[in-house]
């Protein structure tokens, strides 16, 4: 039984879309030729996967039970081509490193500015995501490094603590926390909480549940972005909660810090790095001079 990669992906295109001109469309191929891989891949399997009408397309019972292996084909794939960009990539020094929209707004940027001048010749391409996919992207390869707060890590990933980053509290200069010179955990059932995405909230919610049911803090809503959260404390309608380093957007939106006590809880901000590879050196150079520039007290915005 011999099929080949672009027969498969014929079929996983004409089973997304249900027509053979469509799929065409997306493969930059006519109808013919679509239906020509089809037949291909159908002789070679010796089954027909799609059950053809002059209306429809649908898949075969013997399609859907093949959908699965396909899809598995496909994407590992699309793993070994990554792997292969992977080897030239890094052999003309170039450095992918992720970020979550904070870090890759204030924090990177400075430091790519800074390595750019000691290694000119490196490349570097700055990968902004959703802090929960920090690791995922350094497990799969997507990227060579990620800065971000701390996240879980398993045996693929290292995690290097580069300063730690206290909980806080933002809000206007007229809210009623401004008038508090700090404030504990058990304060802020008081006033009005949003939560900056799933990352913050699922930290939150671990801290308020060592409280007393009646001081827990329930956020009122919980938008996807910290830029959001701080709109929405800057126009006073809300406080919320973040660590420390999101300074560098917070204060210029006229937000007041305050600190958080009983107990001061940290964020670790960490290098993540593959443990189950080699870096090149110009990933693992970039890499060093993160944990210079970063490591020790937290670093000023």
């Amino acid at each position: 039984m011999h099929f080949t990669l672009r027969q498969t992906e014929a079929f996983l295109a004409v089973a997304a879309v249900g027509s053979f001109t469509r799929a065409s469309e997306l493969l930059h191929l006519s109808p013919s030729a679509v239906s020509q891989l089809i037949n291909e891949l159908e002789t070679a399997l010796g089954y027909t996967v799609f059950d053809r009408t002059t209306r429809r397309v649908d898949l075969s019972a013997a399609g859907r039970a093949f959908m699965p292996s396909a899809e598995a084909l496909c994407r590992q794939f699309s793993l070994t081509k990554m792997a292969a960009l992977d080897i030239k990539n890094q052999a003309s020094g170039l450095v992918r490193v992720a970020a979550p929209m904070v870090v890759a707004c204030v924090m990177l940027p400075r430091l790519m500015a800074q390595y750019a001048r000691i290694q000119p010749n490196v490349v570097l391409r700055l990968v902004d995501c959703p802090v929960e996919e920090l690791v995922l992207k350094v497990a799969n390869r997507e990227v060579d490094l990620a800065i971000g707060p701390d996240r879980p890590v398993g045996p693929e990933v290292e995690r290097v603590e580069l300063y730690p980053s206290p909980w806080v509290a933002w809000c206007a200069p007229w809210h009623p926390f401004a008038r508090r010179a700090s404030l504990s955990w058990s304060d802020l059932a008081s006033e009005n909480l949003v939560a900056a995405g799933r990352d913050y909230e699922i930290h939150l919610n671990s801290i308020f549940r060592q409280l007393p049911v009646p001081l827990r803090a329930t956020p009122s809503q919980v938008v996807n972005n910290v830029s959001s959260a701080l709109g929405l404390a800057a126009a006073g309608l809300c406080y919320t909660i973040t660590p420390s380093y999101v300074e560098a957007l917070a204060l210029p939106l006229g937000l007041v810090m305050r600190e958080i006590t009983s107990p001061i809880v940290l964020r670790e901000m960490s290098l993540f790095q593959p443990a189950d590879r080699t870096l090149s050196p110009a990933a693992a150079g970039f890499g060093e001079h993160i944990i210079s520039a970063l490591s020790g007290p937290r670093p000023s915005a």
